[in-house]
């Protein structure tokens, strides 16, 4: 039996779909470049808070002093 050449039944996809195909693949595209721009942000942004946190002083607020109840059992 002879061998078929490759590709030789391979579907040709309909104009809709090919369209379809190329409409998702430049959404994906998108998608992953946007993804992409966003950890990148978000990697400069935690850089920078980082840097930022390490030479600011740790200021506590002063705590305020406890009230106690009146005792207004009758």
């Amino acid at each position: 039996m002879k061998s078929l050449p490759a590709g030789i039944f391979k579907p040709v996809p309909s104009r809709t779909e090919a369209k379809t195909d190329a409409t998702t693949r430049i959404a994906r595209q998108i998608v992953d470049l946007e993804a992409t721009a966003r950890s990148a942000k978000t990697e400069r942004l935690r850089a920078a808070r980082l840097a930022q946190a390490s030479q600011a002083p740790v200021i506590t607020p002063p705590r305020k002093p406890v009230q106690k109840r009146k005792n207004t059992a009758s």
